[in-house]
């Protein structure tokens, strides 16, 4: 059974973990927002796309992050790494690794790549227009 994703409460956890009340979530997705508004659309289980986008961009993180986070899965990997670590070193250390800034960092560099090929395919349709047209 494939477990569903909540996407109102993956709103909320992101939305704590930004240090964001309701109220200035409401202000950043516009003027016919209200606490109660967002209250109601983190409860709901499934939003929206347009919708979702709209929230992502006024959390400032990526629409897969709200669309794919599973806390409990996050949880229990944690979990593993932990008490893996602890039978392994025979001690504990607090490692302070936020899993979400991780994940942004790599969407980031993957962002940075795509770009990078990008401005290399124009450079080389440039030169390839260059080319025909010395040609003519």
């Amino acid at each position: 059974m494939e477990k569903k994703i909540h996407q109102g409460r993956n709103i909320t956890r992101f939305r704590q973990l930004l240090g964001l009340k309701q109220e200035a979530l409401a202000s950043a997705l516009g003027d016919d927002w209200t606490q109660i508004k967002v209250s109601r659309l983190e409860a709901k289980e499934e939003i929206e796309k347009g919708l979702l986008e709209d929230v992502a961009k006024a959390l400032k993180i990526p629409v897969d992050a709200i669309r794919n986070f599973d806390e409990e899965q996050a949880i229990y990997n944690i979990s593993c790494s932990f008490s893996d670590n602890a039978m392994l070193n025979n001690r504990v250390e607090v490692q302070n690794i936020n899993p979400i800034e991780k994940w942004l960092e790599a969407m980031e560099e993957n962002k940075r790549l795509y770009e990078a090929l990008l401005k290399e395919k124009d450079e080389k349709l440039a030169l390839m227009e260059k080319l025909l047209d010395s040609k003519k």
